[in-house]
């Protein structure tokens, strides 16, 4: 009877701080650790067991979900969360059996992929990296999760911090390309915009940085396959943004599908336990991706009982879909396969990030309805989404000023991307609506003006193959095919185009020809339109190719014969505006590859730090030599190399200069660059640094990026960069995994992409 009364107050206690809906107004509550501690011994396992499972919200719609399935489990106590529900009216509606129905009325976490952007939708991650601007970044991240949680959401499944230098793989989209240096940085900034360094505010948001690890680099580039890697180059160029994002205080990690020596990383004691916890400190809880659980019976780990015991016990706290967790751990705790020492531990790291949200005080505390209506997709939201969009576009050639457009005269804007505001936004825009998206044509013509008449045709559809561009275009991003003949579509191409000044050829991917399951075993532009830009640049107008993709592609043919590549990746809601913006030279574009570009995909994968080898070639002209590293079909260089980009003004690297030729351990030495706007507009520079260790007890990268400083500088002007080089930056993991620097010398490179060529040097002494 005693326990029945300490329950039914426990109830009645957690329920008033349901009903206060003014978050000003909350009861304050015990310190977490007491109060959590205090809740986890009311709890019966399979309350306790319910805090680990992470449905999707399933047939919940407003109005229904007390009628749902999903809504049962929740007030059976059975849910810890749920994902991929939206809006302020259902989200409340599900809390509210959590609160006021289940028996110990323990709030719900809403998790969603806010990825990049909400409503108002960013670049995709891979063309925002592109900015090399880590306050442009962090600004993203905290507009995202104030339009997140002004509709409910608490949880994002965002940043993903993925190193990728395989182009084949899908999700380099979603991720911030090659360089482990500079994804860190954008780790830190995302998780820094998301969280706010404040979890108590209404409008910051819990990041889940994944996914843990390595699943950037499966073997032949095809999603969710197996990864095989040593442990030197895990530490060294695949670990170190997620342990920026721990180091930043993320709340979160989801674990990746892929294995780990052998081990799903579901499953994988070392990664989740010895290094996420032991080595890098982690605090918060971690949780699976969709159905990585019982995915690790394919992968041949055992029946579904033996897989959750196995993630369990490797240090996973939250069974996203699989529901191994709900079904079999208490079977599992029976044959003491698991502890409950261990489900507790669990459990209190869910109970912690609630708290930490403070649901406990306010469980409606992200369902204001008045923040709903008035901060989401809003005209400044909108505005720096444009302005951020701008920034990302990388102008990969250029010839004879092609760009900036006049606005005047007659511009044929032809192309399948040309019209297709449904694919402005990208993959992974899940919370996006499509019909509030710019489209290229609409941009064009507010930007341009009236003095500008703009002419419009197809040109082709994505592909020749339907079934390859059904594939191509799902989730609503239709690029709605023609039924004409090809013969047709190009014939009404031509007629505008010979009616026009300039040609804008809007080419390329699909949104969804890059994201999850989208692998590619080609990297060029589909063939349709390969022919659609070679006949447009047989009229012998001046043609500017607007490059739409999501991953680094194959662009040999066209770098040789359009006068003018404007990458635009996937802008977002405001791309039409943003990309006009640049065209039209409104803004001046200022983006930087994170990617490296290939020749061919017969290169791949290819990236910039890569290692030496004992046979390198001796010329750098990319001619073949036999019994060196290199191929008989095709030169060793890409295309576009790490950290390239142009802008319609030009910039001299001058006067490179270090304050010693040498340092101690304890000691620093100052790089500086003089950078100068030699052309005819102002101008933004990335200015990068980069670094050799000469010789190493291991093998060490050709080059390595250190630093980076995005600057400003009006036409004529003259500006000294300063770089601050410490120990930590000659800093790597050496055979026995310790974290170290070595005596020696060390080249550092300085210049506008990663083949910069001034250079001093320095020695580093004990």
């Amino acid at each position: 009877m005693k326990n029945k009364l300490v329950l039914l107050f426990l109830g009645c206690a957690v329920l008033s701080y349901a009903q206060k809906k003014n978050t000003k107004n909350t009861v304050k509550i015990k310190p977490k650790s007491e109060f959590v501690a205090e809740l986890i011994s009311k709890m019966t396992l399979d309350e306790k067991l319910g805090q680990l499972n992470l449905p999707t919200s399933g047939d919940i719609t407003t109005g229904q979900a007390n009628s749902s399935n999903v809504a049962k489990n929740i007030a059976e106590g059975k849910v810890g969360g749920l994902f991929n529900i939206k809006s302020v009216q259902k989200i409340k509606e599900v809390q509210k059996i959590a609160v006021e129905q289940s028996r110990l009325k323990i709030p719900l976490l809403f998790g969603m992929d806010v990825i990049h952007g909400y409503e108002t939708t960013f670049p995709i991650p891979l063309g925002l990296s592109c900015t090399w601007d880590m306050n442009l970044i962090e600004r993203s991240a905290q507009i995202a999760a104030q339009e997140a949680s002004a509709d409910g959401i608490n949880w994002t499944f965002s940043p993903m911090v993925d190193i990728s230098r395989d182009p084949r793989w899908g999700r380099v989209s979603e991720g911030s390309g090659e360089d482990p240096y500079l994804g860190s940085q954008i780790a830190k900034a995302m998780v820094n915009g998301y969280q706010q360094h404040d979890l108590t505010k209404n409008n910051s948001i819990l990041a889940c940085v994944k996914h843990f690890a390595l699943y950037g680099a499966p073997e032949a580039g095809r999603d969710y396959n197996t990864v095989d890697m040593s442990h030197i180059r895990m530490f060294n160029d695949y670990f170190p943004p997620y342990k920026a994002a721990v180091d930043a205080g993320v709340g979160s990690v989801m674990a990746s599908f892929n294995e780990v020596d052998g081990i799903p990383a579901t499953g994988n004691k070392w990664l989740m336990t010895d290094v996420l916890r032991k080595q890098w400190g982690f605090k918060g809880f971690v949780v699976t991706d969709f159905t990585g659980i019982p995915e690790m019976i394919e992968h041949g780990m055992g029946n579904l009982q033996d897989v959750s015991a196995l993630s369990l016990n490797a240090g996973v706290e939250m069974d996203m879909v699989g529901e191994g967790f709900l079904t079999t751990l208490k079977k599992s705790l029976d044959e003491k396969r698991v502890t409950m020492a261990q489900i507790d531990n669990a459990v209190k790291l869910i109970l912690d990030a609630k708290y930490d949200l403070g649901l406990f005080e306010d469980p409606y505390k992200y369902c204001d309805e008045k923040r709903a209506k008035t901060e989401i997709f809003t005209a400044a939201n909108r505005k720096e989404a444009r302005q951020t969009a701008s920034q990302s576009l990388v102008l990969l050639k250029n010839q004879n000023q092609a760009l900036p457009l006049k606005k005047s005269g007659t511009i044929a804007l032809i192309g399948p991307l040309a019209d297709a505001k449904e694919n402005m936004p990208g993959t992974w825009s899940v919370a996006t609506k499509m019909e509030n998206a710019v489209s290229l044509l609409a941009g064009i013509k507010e930007v341009a003006g009236p003095s500008t008449k703009v002419l419009y045709a197809k040109g082709s559809n994505l592909d020749y193959d339907e079934e390859f561009e059904t594939k191509a275009t799902m989730f609503g991003k239709t690029l709605h095919r023609d039924a004409r003949s090809k013969e047709e579509l190009l014939a009404e191409a031509l007629k505008i185009a010979n009616q026009s000044d300039v040609i804008v050829a809007a080419l390329g991917e699909s949104a969804e020809m890059s994201g999850e399951c989208s692998s590619r075993t080609n990297l060029e532009i589909p063939q349709a339109q390969k022919d659609l830009l070679q006949a447009l640049i047989k009229t012998g107008k001046p043609v500017v190719l607007v490059l739409f993709d999501g991953r680094p592609l194959a662009l040999t043919e066209a770098a040789a014969t359009v006068p003018a590549i404007l990458n635009a990746w996937f802008a977002g809601t405001e791309a039409g505006y943003a990309i006009a913006d640049v065209l039209f030279g409104d803004v001046n574009p200022s983006g930087k590859l994170t990617t490296t570009f290939p020749r061919s995909v017969g290169q791949v994968p290819i990236y910039y730090a890569h290692k030496n080898t004992g046979r390198p070639l001796s010329n750098t002209e990319g001619k073949f030599e036999k019994f060196r590293s290199n191929y008989i079909d095709e030169r060793n260089e890409p295309l576009f190399p790490f950290g390239f980009g142009l802008s319609y003004t030009t910039f001299d690297y001058s006067n490179l200069k270090i304050s010693s030729d040498k340092m101690n351990f304890n000691g620093k030495v100052n790089v500086t660059v003089d950078v100068t706007n030699t052309g005819n507009f102002d101008g933004k520079e990335t200015v990068q640094l980069y670094i050799r260790d000469i010789v190493g007890s291991v093998t060490r990268p050709v080059r390595e990026l250190k630093g980076f400083q995005k600057i400003t500088l009006k036409k004529g002007e003259k500006q000294t960069v300063t770089f601050e080089i410490t120990v930590e930056d000659l800093k790597f993991y050496n055979s026995e995994l310790q974290f170290v620097a070595e005596p020696g010398m060390f080249d550092v490179f300085v210049g506008t992409n990663s083949n910069a060529d001034k250079k001093v040097s320095f020695e580093l002494t004990k």
